[in-house]
């Protein structure tokens, strides 16, 4: 049975407080930029009316014939049907990886420069009503940072914030961006959904791709797990990654977080978001994160508990089926072997020499991280994992003249 992530956690005065001055999720705030695009609503409308029961095995069996996946496709591959025909499908999926990235695996690491949050997220540990030490890098406490990830050898970096425009706006991201441009050939950013304009102009200060989670595509589950701040307003957040795209940025990363709701719906809306996505903008780069939930400080019972191993491994497959192309990464949240395993198959990127508190890479952590993570090994070590799989681990591929 799923431990239940409700407001069960908020002590009474702070739930009769947001009662009170609660937004309406579906209503975009003063300031955020409303697109002319219909994508958000194609999405939703999809993931509402998907049935993963209605799939049976010979459902599962065409998909696979495909060579190349429809969205009807992707919805068996999700199914339960299908996990029968698992092993199929991974070997299928492998294929399709090899084909598309050789045994190129790429290696990156995370860097949080701040943990300050506005929002109420009540599985995230930053959430602004969790009692953690709070903490933002200065310039130099940022450079020191790279510095000391520069020496492993990585050559990607990305970069987190707490979604706090207030103690992290957007210049402040900038100027990390500008830092990291001195010792990374690729950066990333994960921070709070902006408007396109902020897009360019972090573009501009060297930032290469966005990756934003949704956590979830059901309008009505957000609403119950973002209580406060504008991470509440659910069609700002899922239009982030066309504003990026508009904005200059080469890539986008799209995830749900497994385990919040039905995963195999949030799975199907966020392949279909990224598919509906690359049709409007076909040269944009694709990426998918797959995470599942993990314990956060105060709240240790917050697990997946509905999204086994094997659930996961057909969900990363079908990604890599549906949308070939794509880099699909797998983070510290699984352990050693769930990584050591989705690289063989049809993960492409892995991070590694991971902390994710705030200035834990030089050792003088001033913050607390967001949740716990499952792998610790340094990056000599993942490295060197790779290697023994047989595959080549990547720095960085991309040369800018």
């Amino acid at each position: 049975m799923q431990e239940k992530v409700n407001e069960s956690i908020l002590n009474d005065e702070i739930k009769e407080h947001l009662k009170e001055n609660r937004i309406d999720h579906m209503t975009y705030l003063e300031g955020m930029e409303v697109l002319d695009s219909d994508i958000d609503k194609q999405v939703i409308e999809a993931a509402k009316a998907y049935n993963c029961d209605k799939y049976t095995a010979k459902d599962v069996q065409q998909a696979l014939l495909h060579t190349n996946k429809t969205p009807e496709d992707f919805g068996a591959l999700l199914s339960p049907a299908a996990m029968p025909f698992l092993e199929e499908i991974a070997q299928q999926a492998q294929k399709e990886t090899r084909k598309h990235f050789g045994n190129s695996i790429y290696m990156f690491t995370p860097i949080y420069i701040a943990n300050y949050c506005e929002n109420y997220c009540i599985y995230c540990g930053f959430n602004c009503h969790n009692k953690i030490r709070r903490a933002k890098l200065n310039a130099e406490e940022i450079e020191r940072e790279m510095q000391e990830i520069a020496k492993s050898g990585l050559q990607e970096i990305l970069i987190l914030t707490g979604e706090s425009p207030k103690m992290s706006d957007i210049h402040y991201i900038g100027e990390a961006c500008k830092i990291a441009k001195k010792y990374f050939k690729v950066i990333g950013l994960e921070i709070y959904p902006t408007n396109s304009k902020d897009y360019a102009y972090l573009h501009e200060c060297g930032a290469d791709y966005v990756t934003v989670f949704q956590e979830t595509y059901n309008s009505d589950k957000y609403e119950t797990l973002h209580l406060a701040g504008n991470k509440r307003i659910f069609p700002y957040r899922i239009n982030a990654q066309e504003r990026a795209i508009k904005g200059g940025m080469r890539g986008v990363g799209f995830a749900a977080l497994l385990g919040l709701d039905d995963f195999r719906r949030d799975a199907f809306a966020t392949g279909l978001h990224a598919y509906f996505l690359q049709r409007k903008y076909p040269h944009a780069e694709i990426a998918f994160s797959c995470p599942r939930l993990r314990p956060i400080i105060n709240n240790e019972k917050i697990n997946p508990m509905d999204v086994h191993e094997a659930q996961l491994l057909q969900v990363v497959c079908a990604y890599r089926l549906f949308m070939p192309f794509s880099n699909i990464t797998v983070s510290t949240r699984e352990c050693e072997r769930v990584r050591n395993n989705l690289i063989q198959i049809a993960a492409t990127k892995i991070s590694a020499g991971v902390n994710v508190g705030i200035g834990g890479h030089s050792g003088e952590e001033k913050g607390d991280e967001q949740f716990e993570i499952d792998d610790t090994r340094n990056v000599d070590e993942v490295y060197q994992a790779i290697m023994d799989a047989g595959l080549q681990p990547v720095m960085s591929d991309y040369i800018y003249v």
